[in-house]
């Protein structure tokens, strides 16, 4: 029988970008889209499934004003609770994690700088990952892809094989947390890599697209 995790459902926003890569002052996520900040688009996206009180905010400690100010401005006002980042995006997870009191549940970790994502993927993924115990969001590779050697020679490879991973990536909170007791490794992108270190299977699932991580001026092109 599959436990019922409906009301044990938390998510994990992080938002640590410099905006270096956007040629901007302004980190990234604070950047208008539409009128709007990308990051509280991003927000937005989880209070349609989420209660805000079930939410964690993972910023540096020297971007929540600006934040807290942005939200000022846009009257966009929610109990989401606000989380101090750590010096890597393992260690803002962590401290994220450790601000979700529930022992059991579902937790779902997404890109602050995703803001195109659905809410009809992020309920696929607690739905996914409540049977499974893991849901990784991810898009098939459209384009050829060679692997490259160390003497820079290459070869083709069958793209079919291949995922482009996203965000949110959602994970049983009892796993989870096992997981994050690991010592931090170099090789860790995202939380996948940390439960697959950690012994943990991963169960993928179709994303989008449209579910792009804006990191460059290109990104928001058309917006």
């Amino acid at each position: 029988m599959v436990q019922s995790f409906s009301e044990s459902r938390f998510a994990i926003i992080v938002a640590g970008g410099s905006g270096s890569r956007m040629k901007s002052d302004v980190p990234k996520q604070f950047l208008l889209l539409g009128g709007k900040s990308i990051l509280q688009r991003t927000v937005e996206q989880f209070l349609a499934v989420l209660p805000a009180s079930h939410i964690r905010l993972v910023l540096p400690a020297r971007d929540q004003l600006i934040w807290t100010s942005l939200c000022d401005q846009h009257n966009f006002h929610c109990d989401v609770q606000l989380v101090t980042g750590g010096a890597t995006r393992f260690q803002s997870v962590r401290n994220g994690l450790n601000a979700v009191s529930a022992a059991e549940g579902l937790v779902a970790v997404h890109d602050g700088v995703r803001p195109f994502i659905t809410p009809d993927i992020i309920n696929h993924s607690f739905e996914t990952a409540a049977r499974t115990g893991s849901a990784v969001t991810c898009v098939p590779v459209k384009d050829s892809v060679r692997l490259v050697s160390s003497d820079g020679s290459s070869q083709a490879v069958d793209r079919s094989q291949y995922r482009l991973v996203q965000t949110p990536q959602t994970f049983r909170l009892d796993l989870f947390r096992q997981a994050f007791t690991v010592d931090e490794q170099p090789f860790f992108t995202d939380c996948a890599s940390v439960m697959e270190y950690a012994g943990f299977p991963i169960t993928l699932i179709e994303g989008s697209y449209e579910n792009i991580k804006i990191t460059t001026p290109d990104d928001l092109k058309g917006f």
